[in-house]
C-alpha cells in the first residue's frame, strides 16, 4: 500500500492518486473475500482510509485552503463528506464481517467513498498540481508520508481535523509528535 512502503514519493498527487487505487482495489478484496481473509482485508481497508485521510487533513487541505479559488469552501465540502464516511467506516467497525447487513453498508460506504476520492481529484488534486511547484510537490508528499507514520489506525467520527484526530490517540503528545514530523519532513521545522 502507499501509505505502508518505502517508495520515494515526489509529487504528493501521484501518492494520493496510488493510494485512491490502493482503497478500491481494498474494497474489492473485502467484497469478494469470506472470514478471515475478509476481516484481515477490512482492517487493511479501515487502516488505509484512517491515514489517508488524516494526512489529507494535515497536508492537503491546509494548501488547498491558501492556494485554491474557493479553498475555504472546497475543503469544507471534503471534510463533511470525510465526516460521513468515518461515521460509516465506525459503525462497520463495530460490525462483524460476516454479519448480513456488513456488505451492503460496506458498497453504501464504497459508493461515498468514491464520490469523495473524485471530487478530490477533480477539485483538489488538479489545483495542487497546478498551483506547486515540483519542490513544494515533493514537500507535501514527505509531509504526507509522515502524517501516515504518525496516524491513527482507526476512523474516528466528528474529528476533522489532524489536531484533534490525532488527540483521540491513546497519547495526547502524539499530537505534537505528527505535527513535528510532518513539519520536518516538509522542511518547515
Amino acid at each position: 500500500m502507499a501509505g505502508d512502503d518505502d517508495a520515494a514519493d515526489d509529487d504528493v498527487v501521484a501518492l494520493l492518486m496510488r493510494q485512491h487505487g490502493d482503497i478500491r482495489n481494498l474494497f474489492d478484496e473485502v467484497e469478494q473475500s469470506r472470514g478471515d481473509e475478509r476481516r484481515d482485508a477490512f482492517r487493511r481497508l479501515v487502516r488505509l482510509l484512517a491515514v489517508h485521510e488524516t494526512a489529507e487533513e494535515e497536508v492537503v487541505h491546509p494548501f488547498a485552503r491558501r492556494a485554491l479559488p474557493g479553498g475555504e469552501q472546497v475543503v469544507a465540502d471534503r471534510l463533511a463528506e470525510e465526516r460521513a464516511a468515518k461515521e460509516a467506516l465506525a459503525a462497520l467497525d463495530d460490525m462483524d464481517t460476516d454479519d448480513p447487513k456488513f456488505l451492503p453498508q460496506l458498497l453504501t460506504l464504497r459508493a461515498d467513498v468514491q464520490e469523495h476520492a473524485r471530487a478530490e481529484e477533480r477539485y483538489e488534486f488538479t489545483h495542487i498540481r497546478r498551483s506547486g511547484d515540483a519542490a513544494k510537490l515533493a514537500a507535501m508528499a514527505r509531509g504526507v508520508k509522515a502524517a501516515e507514520a504518525m496516524a491513527p489506525t482507526r476512523p474516528h467520527p466528528g474529528v476533522e481535523s489532524a489536531a484533534a484526530n490525532v488527540l483521540v490517540g491513546p497519547v495526547a503528545a502524539l499530537m505534537d509528535r505528527t505535527k513535528d514530523a510532518v513539519r520536518k519532513a516538509m522542511g518547515n521545522g
